[in-house]
């Protein structure tokens, strides 16, 4: 079934679907990886990067539904279902239990690292056929690239 019809060409609507349907994988994922590690972080600077935590859920959630949504205005279906993101990810798999708080933040810089790497993999793609998928996708890197640095920076020194 087609309810959406998109005014772009069939070979620019397979680039953007690959995309944004990768993007929302794994902007999906990001989440859960934050709120798994959120719950089990311990340490001394358990509050603060608990709280660092929210702040990329938020930006995943935020950006996930930005990402689903335009996929959808262009006629493609997103799926944000458990197993097509268990199946598609680009994150690592948490470890189980309790978490160092410095163990939590190498996490989300390895968890935030490899969605940048791929961000940027479709950003490359897109930027060639629609400047306004690019331009979400340029806007949610951004947003991950600062949580990265954040991140990075806990564990400096």
């Amino acid at each position: 079934m087609q309810a959406v019809k998109s005014t772009l060409p069939d070979t620019t609507l397979k680039i953007i679907g690959e995309a944004m349907q990768g993007a929302l994988v794994d902007l999906v994922d990001l989440s859960l990886v934050a709120k798994q590690v959120h719950w089990n972080i311990v340490g001394p600077r358990f509050r603060s990067v608990h709280l660092q935590l929210d702040d990329v859920v938020e930006t995943a959630r935020t950006h996930s539904d930005t990402v689903a949504e335009r996929a959808a205005a262009l006629g493609l279906p997103p799926d944000g279902r458990s197993a097509t993101v268990a199946s598609g990810t680009g994150i690592a798999t948490v470890p189980e239990g309790w978490l160092r708080d410095t163990d939590a933040i190498r996490t989300m810089v390895e968890a935030l690292g490899a969605v940048i790497v791929r961000m940027r993999e479709r950003l490359d793609d897109v930027g060639q056929v629609d400047t306004v998928t690019e331009d979400i996708l340029i806007q949610l890197t951004k947003d991950l690239e600062k949580h990265h640095w954040m991140f990075q920076a806990e564990n400096a020194g």
